[in-house]
């Protein structure tokens, strides 16, 4: 695995349309995974904006668009199946975006993890009461997306396990799956919407977010310290 030892994150859960969320997974992934309806019409992305500060790839950052799934072979039962993720804190997605600011985290990430990675700048600054995230648009250096996000003022230092897999496909057209443990050394959640501001420019990231149908925000969460290992991708075997 890629060990990660020293990590922060912030996180956001919405409502999107469930028909774009389909449309956006390759035919072959959707036959083992489909996106979590979550209340008729409506499924959830996603957004999370990560900084490894010390890991084997070094220093980057990197932004995730993902849509929340069932897990491979597993039932889709909407609200039930999130829950049971919640409980388990077993978590499964498609990832559609994941721009870093490297290019050993980009190459890794497409070479060894399938990952759609590209190489762009981002700036994450952090103060006494807030967290953002600017990815530029890499071919032209505006603004494509930025996150702000407030800090909480409660957190917990209950350490916390939790798995995030993805299912994908590999260079030869392959259904895969790999996933990642993090072992949460401090973390804290609101569903308080006010805590989060999605600022859209002009870019990839900008163009995906405004043809999703964003909705309700269901959850923010605000993860100052953690700890990572990820797992190389193996071919899906179905039970």
């Amino acid at each position: 695995p890629n060990f990660y030892y020293k990590n922060s994150r912030v996180s956001v859960i919405y409502t999107a349309d469930i028909k774009r969320l389909r449309a956006l997974m390759p035919a072959e992934v959707t036959k083992v995974v489909q996106p979590l309806q979550i209340w008729p019409g409506r499924g959830l992305v996603a957004v999370t904006a990560y900084t490894y500060h010390y890991c084997d790839n070094d220093r980057y950052n990197e932004v995730a668009i993902s849509i929340v799934t069932n897990k491979p072979g597993g039932w889709n039962i909407g609200p039930v199946s999130l829950l049971g993720q919640s409980m388990s804190k077993d978590f499964w997605g498609y990832v559609l975006k994941l721009p870093v600011d490297t290019e050993v985290a980009r190459v890794r990430g497409v070479v060894g993890y399938n990952l759609p990675k590209w190489l762009t700048r981002i700036d994450m600054r952090g103060s006494r009461d807030a967290v953002t995230y600017e990815i530029k648009n890499e071919k032209t250096g505006e603004m494509d997306l930025r996150i702000e996000t407030r800090k909480l003022d409660k957190v917990s230092t209950d350490v916390e396990m939790v798995t995030n897999s993805f299912t994908n496909l590999d260079h030869q057209g392959r259904l895969t799956q790999g996933y990642a443990v993090a072992r949460q050394l401090s973390h804290g959640a609101s569903s308080d919407a006010n805590m989060v501001d999605l600022n859209l420019g002009k870019g990839a990231l900008s163009d995906l977010i405004r043809s999703l149908s964003l909705g309700k925000m269901l959850k923010y969460e605000y993860v100052p310290e953690f700890q990572s290992a990820l797992y190389a991708p193996k071919l899906l075997q179905l039970p």
